[in-house]
């Protein structure tokens, strides 16, 4: 195998056993993506042992390398085959290599392998491939996931001010269709307690019966966002921004579920529930049964914060279960009155969408409420695949695939007339601490809410609505996350005056002004700092000099002119104004250089102006200018390099470099007919090329010392 195979053979996605897998890395690491697939079946002669099975596995990767390559005639000093490694695997003891070296190949190649599956920094013998779970480990998983999601999907949909029975069909449409989508392997989705508040909002000003439509159309909506692959978008919103959201849905829902909490109905706007709250007190302290009930949801949220304490294997069981078990225990005493589900037929809650509701579109308001299910909604699933991304090591979200399972969900929930879906990291969270690995438990936890819904209705006529508050209270305070701001304000404290307005502003007003409000908050703060802009200026004989760097845009501009305006005052027959440091420059100031010049030179003065341009253009023609000398390698002298294995060395095995670097060749040239390259590869370019030349003996050793290290000694 040819040192060339040795490093970039595996880039072809060979050794992995799925195509996918090397045609993903090709795109991420700049690897052809048209590249022949690896030949099926075992490579000739497999050794033994086996981690030199790994090796061979490993150079079969580089098979059709080898027969393209091969026929182009590249010599070798003493004119053998450069590719002939049969001494590596015939099976014969004589020719086999030692155990100590085919465990270290094995071992170097099998890490590289594990990488061209996609996995960085995989260790020796793992992959990024698709895990597979143990199915008890699912089903567990799934039973796990269900216990935590069923009283969620019930809160959720009386603090929506929907029935019951539309949380559950929206919790069994997370499970059975989000889930069995492909996108994210353990996120689990559902009715949102982040959304409770716009839904609850939206059914007070629209209708229950508008609800269907307007889900309806955001999760189509969402599909074609993740067809335009808009799913990463997302990823570029600041995380003031985010946060204040979150913080901004959690403050006005824990308001909100105070008052089902007491047995009582909520005013109605944010700011009229937090005004109402000392009469709430009041009230509830004048009846004995509500505080009775309000006894059952402070004590569900004080479990909620204490359950995670509780010792094992007790606190497995989800706090929100325990607090609904204790709850209809209570509320079954005699003498205790208080407000409990009122749970109907599942299909009968069943409400599909008709003529009169499609024509509600012409509203403008049903359009605005479309965008904001869809804006928040996306939000909040992709923001929740980011966070359960780092709770596990299996396959990573990719975010268009699940922004268009997420719309898929939406839109037969629309279709139903059922709450709208989002990933929920509560679920996930039970869901990867349970262990899963597929998406066969996300998938089987909705298989038991319709089964429970179906044969078990009347368990839920049980459930204190109280208990159910004290649920969502928490999930509010958590959504709200109060230690958030003291850390932000530590931190940065432009980015903490984004998040705080943007919690103000939803407040205030509502979701969606409130997230275009943090937006262009935070789009102006990033637009002031990185105009950042530094001006010197002085008197040098006859010279009045100006010198600029940074970022000089129309948010700088007034500090430009009281510099152009101070040379210009200073008396003197010169001016120089020198811009080359200068990273950008945008029309407002470029103009008012350029017109300062004019009017200087108009008045008999001497202007040098030195702009950015000139110097770009010049350094553009270094670039593509032909060159025959060799270029130095990648890491430099002193660069914390020495030691790398050589890429690819302009002289013979053994001369030694230059201080520890290597020198390259020019790269190869392609045929007239092609297409001329770029005039500068990018930083992401990548050279491909062969070395004709036999490995060097200690090879395996130092390519596992630089790429696995721990596995170099076996």
């Amino acid at each position: 195998m040819s040192g060339a195979h040795a490093r970039h053979g595996w880039g072809r996605g060979g050794g992995t056993g799925t195509p996918d897998a090397g045609r993903d890395f090709g795109t991420d690491g700049g690897i052809i993506p048209d590249a022949p697939p690896p030949p099926a079946g075992p490579p000739v002669g497999h050794g033994t042992s086996d981690a030199y099975g790994e090796a061979a596995s490993f150079d079969r990767a580089a098979d059709f390398d080898r027969a393209a390559d091969f026929d182009r005639g590249f010599p070798t000093p003493d004119g053998s085959d450069p590719f002939d490694r049969s001494d590596l695997f015939t099976p014969g003891p004589a020719n086999a290599p030692p155990a100590a070296e085919r465990a270290s190949l094995g071992k170097a190649f099998a890490f590289v392998r594990g990488k061209a599956a996609g996995g960085e920094g995989s260790a020796p013998g793992k992959s990024s491939a698709a895990p597979r779970g143990d199915l008890a480990t699912e089903i567990t998983a799934s039973l796990v996931v269900f216990l935590v999601a069923l009283p969620l999907c019930i809160g959720v949909a009386v603090a929506s001010g929907v029935p019951a029975e539309l949380g559950i069909i929206s919790g069994v449409i997370g499970g059975l269709v989000v889930g069995m989508a492909r996108g994210s392997t353990l996120q689990v989705s559902g009715p949102a307690a982040g959304l409770a508040a716009l839904v609850s909002e939206t059914v007070l000003e629209h209708g229950v019966a508008m609800l269907g439509v307007i889900v309806l159309f955001s999760g189509l909506l969402q599909i074609v966002l993740g067809l335009v692959r808009f799913g990463r978008f997302f990823q570029a919103i600041s995380l003031a921004v985010v946060q204040g959201m979150l913080a901004g849905i959690g403050l006005p829902l824990m308001f909100s579920q105070a008052y089902p909490a007491a047995d009582a109905k909520a005013p109605g706007t944010p700011i009229e529930n937090m005004a109402g709250i000392p009469g709430l007190l009041a009230d509830t302290f004048s009846d004995p049964q509500t505080m009775i009930a309000a006894g059952l949801g402070i004590a569900t949220v004080v479990l909620s914060f204490l359950w995670k304490k509780a010792p094992a294997p007790v606190d497995k069981v989800p706090a929100a279960l325990v607090a609904v078990g204790v709850g209809i225990a209570i509320a079954a005493l005699p003498g205790v009155e208080v407000k409990t589900l009122q749970v109907g037929n599942l299909l009968a809650a069943v409400d599909v969408p008709g003529a009169g509701q499609f024509a509600g579109l012409a509203d403008a308001g049903i359009i605005t409420a479309i965008l904001t299910f869809t804006v928040i909604a996306s939000a909040e699933s992709l923001f929740t695949a980011a966070a359960v991304d780092r709770m596990h090591d299996g396959p990573r979200t990719r975010y268009n695939p699940e922004l268009i399972a997420q719309g898929a969900g939406n839109t037969v929930a629309g279709l139903l007339g059922a709450l709208p879906i989002t990933a929920v990291v509560a679920r996930s969270s039970a869901n990867v601490q349970a262990g899963a690995r597929t998406r066969l438990s996300r998938t089987l936890h909705g298989l038991w809410l319709l089964a429970f819904a179906l044969l078990l209705p009347q368990v839920l006529a049980l459930i204190p609505v109280s208990v159910l508050a004290g649920v969502l209270i928490h999930s509010g305070w958590k959504l709200f996350a109060p230690a958030e701001f003291p850390k932000m304000w530590k931190q940065d404290r432009g980015e903490f005056a984004v998040m705080t307005l943007t919690t103000l502003v939803i407040v205030a007003t509502a979701l969606l002004e409130g997230v275009l409000f943090g937006l262009a908050a935070g789009i102006v703060l990033a637009a002031v700092r990185m105009s950042q802009t530094v001006i010197r200026q002085h008197v040098e004989d006859d010279t009045a000099k100006v010198v600029m760097a940074g970022n000089a845009t129309f948010l700088r501009l007034p500090q430009v002119i009281e510099a152009l305006e101070a040379a210009a005052e200073s008396g003197r027959p010169r001016i120089r104004l020198d811009l080359t440091g200068v990273t950008h420059l945008d029309h407002a100031c470029r103009s008012q250089v350029e017109e300062f010049t004019a009017q200087q030179r108009g008045k008999g003065l001497r202007v040098e102006l030195l702009m950015p341009g000139p110097a770009r253009q010049q350094i553009t023609q270094e670039a593509t200018a032909p060159t025959t000398e060799p270029a130095t390698d990648r890491h430099p002298a002193g660069s914390g390099a020495q030691g790398r294995l050589p890429r690819r060395p302009a002289s013979a095995p053994g001369t030694p470099a230059g201080h520890g670097s290597e020198t390259f060749p020019e790269p190869p040239r392609a045929h007239p007919g092609a297409h001329a390259p770029a005039a500068a590869p990018g930083p992401t370019a990548e050279w491909f090329y062969l070395d004709t030349r036999p490995m060097p003996e200690d090879f395996a050793e130092r390519y596992a010392q630089e790429y696995a290290p721990g596995f170099a000694q076996s």
